[in-house]
């Protein structure tokens, strides 16, 4: 992963975040930190199961 598109999804998050802000309009994400938290466990399980190198494609087991 780079620097560089990590920065910029970084600062799209901030700008995102502004722009919520100056609208007060809630922000799509939990504000707390176990909800954060959630997430970051969401992220972290998904890569889990990518590097142990399983998974079904579910939308072939459903014939779809």
């Amino acid at each position: 992963m780079s620097t560089q598109l990590t920065v910029l999804a970084l600062l799209t998050g901030v700008a995102a975040g502004a722009l919520f802000r100056f609208l007060n309009v809630p922000i799509p994400a939990p504000p707390e930190l176990p909800g954060i938290m959630g997430i970051v466990g969401i992220y972290l399980g998904y890569r889990l199961i990518d590097h142990l190198g399983l998974g079904v494609d579910l939308l072939e087991a459903l014939g779809l």
